[in-house]
């Protein structure tokens, strides 16, 4: 099973020019304990996928909306010579495939 056959919503976005937020919605409570006992949705996953250090990256688990955010600094600033995705909309697209037991 792949995290998106588990989540509502995956999204990605910016959290302003410098910082980019990934949030996962689950439809219930049963998928997002499932997504969490998997213990693949952690700070080393992210750290590896995105090549950001663990220590920048943040998670929250937010138990009343059966929802995960996780932000951490953007390799590039947005609007910057560099970017590549102005918004940040496109930044989850790595995630979306990961394989929950």
């Amino acid at each position: 099973m792949y995290l998106c056959d588990l989540a509502k919503l995956i999204r990605s976005k910016n959290a302003g020019p410098f910082m980019l937020t990934i949030d996962i919605l689950f439809e219930n409570e049963a998928f997002y304990r499932q997504a969490l006992r998997s213990g693949k949705l952690n700070k080393s996953y992210f750290s590896q996928v995105y090549r950001i250090e663990e220590e920048k990256i943040e998670i929250y688990e937010c138990d009343n909306c059966y929802a995960l955010k996780i932000s951490f600094p953007r390799s590039t600033v947005s609007g910057g010579v560099l970017d590549n995705d102005l918004f940040g909309g496109q930044q989850h697209a790595p995630i979306v495939y990961l394989e929950i037991e």
